[in-house]
């Protein structure tokens, strides 16, 4: 049994290590590829385009916007007051918001709530905007803010 093995394993060693025996016409219509370009030809590619969008875009919950108590909006009022002060003391606190996002393509206003968590970089209250990171959120989008940055005694 072991001679078929070894027999077998080893029955193209005297060739293992040649080159491909090409014509020279067959070299000048198919050059030799590089090594780094070879990995160009195992590339993924999207057979169907927009087909994975189409499948996040199922998965996704679309939902109408939820109308805040006045006893939340109070609450956000307070939280908001403290990011300002804390901005204006020249802290920038982390937060976790939870806000409104419209989906573009519903023409009822329907969207769907993202959770998002970030450093507050900047706060203006004219233009009632709150920018986290790089995303700018309107406040009347936010529906629930919270942090270990914002003591809530202090509120």
């Amino acid at each position: 049994m072991k001679e078929l093995y070894d027999r077998g394993t080893h029955r193209y060693d005297d060739i293992i290590g040649m080159e491909y025996p090409l014509k020279s016409r067959d070299l000048r219509k198919h050059p030799k590829m590089a090594v780094e370009d070879r990995a160009k030809i195992f590339a993924p590619f999207a057979a169907l385009k927009g087909h994975e969008e189409a499948i996040v875009a199922r998965q996704k919950i679309v939902v109408q916007k939820i109308e805040l108590s006045e006893e939340s909006k109070e609450i956000l009022d307070l939280q908001l007051a403290k990011i300002h002060q804390k901005l204006e003391a020249g802290e920038h606190p982390i937060i976790r918001v939870v806000y409104f996002q419209k989906d573009k393509m519903s023409a009822d206003g329907s969207g769907e709530y993202i959770q998002f968590t970030g450093m507050v970089a900047k706060f203006n209250v004219t233009s009632r905007l709150i920018q986290i990171v790089e995303k700018k959120l309107s406040l009347d989008d936010i529906y629930k803010i919270e942090s270990d940055d914002l003591d809530e005694r202090e509120l």
